[in-house]
């Protein structure tokens, strides 16, 4: 994640001819950024707007934001040791395992399977929203596909294409529909077959893992894998629609619902942070020594920036807090959010800064 300046070829070409052996030049190394704005127009963040049809992947010590389309995937196959698979919960997706292992046999739609219906129960048809690899809804996947059941999949709603009113949102379009699937695991990563609810034969494919990235994605509509997410070192938070667990007024558990306007950062890469207390001068003044005197802890929870950067009812950020970031090298960043608006009122616009902890 350390920037390279690259030696120009004149540069190259005058050192050649000199009297010293210059057959073998190291690039210089820059280190990582020490802070930057973005969501500006230098440095934009393309959320897509107030559909939110991107997911945006942040690297601050690259100074880097890639967006990719929330709806390009549909599975993630996890490439660590581990054999996990999660589900796309920027769509509103979830699934539930069935009771047999026979993938012919036809299906029907389970309602209950949803996000959103206030149930507790249905956080068992979701990713943990911690993103422990532990609590995929999928659990550990099968050594053979005589032991692996299927599942079925509501594959949530779609990217919506009409624009909400000026200062809301509108992240929930039409039902995707639904499949069964079943995954095992294969010498070179997973095999799945899947099919519609009502189909007796399905589709099989093979998927390999790929060390350089956390997951490799798949695409029922492509029928294929894709890319979506960056190589796991070239980011570390995600802009994003996610589903969350929420809570009654009294605290109790209302199972999974869907959020705008999150932010999680990368933990399977081993990116933590925490929250500090503090308005714009405790910003400006938190230092290096600051984390230690402070006491404070890094969280691997990925919702540990998450929704507590922005009040949703308002549509403001506040400005009482400002988060901790540590990347998987080891730097540390402050980060407080400015904006979540467009300078027009519209959503998915949001703006923050960042500045290397010294």
């Amino acid at each position: 994640m350390k920037k390279l300046v690259v030696l120009s070829f004149a540069f190259l070409t005058l050192t050649a001819c000199s009297s010293e052996d210059n057959s073998h030049i190291d690039p210089i190394v820059t280190g990582p950024s020490s802070g930057s704005i973005f969501g500006t127009p230098e440095k934009p963040l393309d959320l897509g707007g107030a559909t939110e049809g991107n997911q945006v992947y942040v690297d601050l010590s690259g100074e880097t934001a890639a967006p990719a389309a929330r709806d390009a995937w549909d599975l993630g196959f996890y490439s660590g040791d581990q054999f996990r698979v999660v589900i796309n919960g920027s769509l509103m997706m979830a699934t539930k395992q069935l009771a047999t292992t026979d993938i012919s046999l036809p299906q029907e739609i389970d309602a209950t399977v949803a996000v959103g219906t206030f149930q507790v129960s249905n956080l068992a048809f979701i990713d943990n929203p911690t993103g422990a690899l532990d609590g995929t809804a999928f659990g550990t996947i099968a050594a053979s596909e005589a032991a692996a059941k299927v599942f079925l999949i509501n594959l949530g709603k779609s990217v919506p294409t009409e624009a909400p009113a000026l200062g809301s949102t509108n992240v929930a379009g039409e039902d995707r529909g639904w499949k069964k699937v079943k995954v095992w695991q294969d010498a070179a990563g997973y095999k799945m077959k899947y099919a519609d609810l009502n189909s007796a034969t399905a589709t099989e494919v093979s998927i390999a893992k790929d060390a350089v990235y956390n997951h490799v994605f798949f695409s029922f509509a492509k029928g294929t894998t894709v890319k979506s997410e960056p190589v796991k070192a070239k980011w570390d938070m995600n802009f994003t629609t996610f589903t969350n667990e929420v809570f009654d007024n009294t605290g109790v558990s209302a199972g999974a619902y869907f959020f705008s306007d999150f932010v999680v950062i990368n933990n399977k890469a081993g990116v933590t942070a925490f929250k500090v207390d503090g308005n714009k001068a405790a910003f400006d003044a938190f230092n290096l020594a600051s984390v230690t005197s402070g006491n404070y802890t890094f969280s691997d929870d990925q919702r540990a920036i998450g929704p507590h950067w922005r009040d949703v009812l308002t549509r403001v950020v506040f400005d009482n807090v400002f988060f901790v970031l540590k990347d998987a090298e080891g730097n540390m960043y402050k980060v407080k959010f400015i904006s979540m608006l467009s300078k027009e009122g519209e959503r998915g616009f949001p703006i923050f800064q960042y500045e290397l902890l010294k």
